[in-house]
């Protein structure tokens, strides 16, 4: 089995700056990509970034393209979501996820406990 712990969440001001982190332990040979999910009260849970095993490789939501880094420590096998410029919108419970393929989200099939994101108006 694969571990996911997250931290980082909070409660922030518009325009404010957080980062999330994932620490993945266990069984993590044959998984390619270690990403981040979202998911706002009354939503469905939606895709925000992504990066590959080695570090090289990112992928975005349009939403968070130019505002939001992902990034990834292979030594500490730790993902890390550098959030900026937040916007109210960008509340949620924020999932750290494992999986497959960086751009198929179906792959990702390991889930972390989730943070909550607040950013107040």
């Amino acid at each position: 089995q694969v571990q996911l712990v997250e931290s980082g969440g909070g409660l922030v001001q518009t325009g404010a700056s957080l980062r999330l982190s994932c620490a993945a332990s266990g069984r993590t040979f044959g998984l390619y990509a270690q990403g981040w999910f979202r998911q706002a009260p009354g939503k469905e849970r939606e895709f925000v970034a992504a990066v590959d095993w080695s570090g090289d490789n990112t992928y975005y939501a349009d939403s968070v393209t130019g505002r939001f880094t992902v990034s990834r420590d292979t030594a500490k096998n730790t993902v890390y979501l550098q959030m900026s410029s937040l916007k109210p919108e960008d509340t949620a419970v924020y999932y750290c996820a494992a999986g497959t393929s960086l751009t198929n989200h179906d792959s990702y099939k390991y889930w972390g406990q989730g943070t909550q994101v607040t950013v107040s108006s």
